[in-house]
């Protein structure tokens, strides 16, 4: 890929960089795996992929001249009233094919929403207190990326809890090569048994 100047392409770069991250860590597990929580507060692999759709199109739409065409893709906010946690897992009559197709047609339109505006687009965030809700397209793309990296980063954690996978990308896990892990841990175990 050739470098560009442009801040769009650089910005849009990084959120389908993010996003490719948090994609890859689903593959080749089976629906029981993605669902089940693997933290003290339900953190689990497709609960990650739903809430990062809903954070996109939410943020986006804000911008957007017209408004997300698949509105049964996200959660409505009626929902979260009852379970503030709804984005945050699948339910039992959404597959993981279901959520992951979701998430690339709010990405379709996310792309699509950051390519035909200016980045000086400014809207309104109604959730945000007042003195700080009114933000650019710009500010929009920075702080989604950041919430998708935070969360691909959950993501594979959790993914190395379950089988050992790790790492940056498909192509390339950005861990250095032939790395003896248990050893590894072992060393840091000891230092950590020192104090």
């Amino acid at each position: 890929m050739a470098p560009t100047t442009d801040p769009t392409s650089t910005l849009l770069q990084y959120l389908r960089e993010a996003r490719e991250s948090l994609l890859w860590k689903l593959d080749g597990l089976s629906e029981r795996d993605l669902r089940l929580p693997r933290t003290p507060t339900g953190t689990n692999l497709l609960g990650l992929v739903k809430h990062v759709a809903n954070v996109e199109a939410g943020y986006f739409s804000l911008v957007s001249p017209e408004p997300y065409p698949h509105p049964e893709d996200l959660v409505p906010p009626a929902a979260e009233e009852t379970d503030p946690l709804v984005d945050m897992y699948a339910s039992a009559g959404e597959s993981a094919q279901l959520v992951v197709a979701r998430y690339r047609r709010v990405q379709t339109f996310v792309d699509e929403v950051v390519e035909a505006l200016p980045l000086e687009t400014t809207a309104e965030v109604p959730w945000w207190p007042r003195s700080r809700r009114t933000i650019s397209l710009h500010r929009i793309l920075v702080h989604v990326t950041a919430e998708v990296s935070r969360h691909a980063g959950h993501a594979d954690i959790l993914r190395e809890g379950i089988d050992g996978a790790a790492g940056l990308r498909r192509d390339n896990s950005n861990l250095p090569a032939g790395e003896d892990w248990p050893d590894y841990r072992a060393r840091l175990e000891a230092i950590a048994d020192r104090f």
